[in-house]
């Protein structure tokens, strides 16, 4: 028997359901663990940004003279 398909959640759902997430519910520990995970996902997004901008560089440099402007 297949599994049901759940349909695929949207870009920045994920990080819109964490906005609306009531933080007076919280103790003081769960919010550090919080601040903890989303300074570790600012770190990996800040990552991920770089590797682009230097794809988009390199491809900019490589391809640059072809454009028009």
């Amino acid at each position: 028997m297949d599994e049901p398909v759940e349909p695929r959640r949207g870009r920045g759902e994920a990080l819109n359901e964490i906005l609306r997430e009531d933080l007076e519910l919280q103790g003081v520990a769960e919010l550090q663990d919080r601040i903890a995970l989303l300074e570790t996902e600012i770190a990996r997004t800040r990552l991920h940004l770089e590797t682009k901008q230097a794809g988009r560089a390199a491809a900019d440099a490589l391809f640059g003279g072809l454009r028009d402007d």
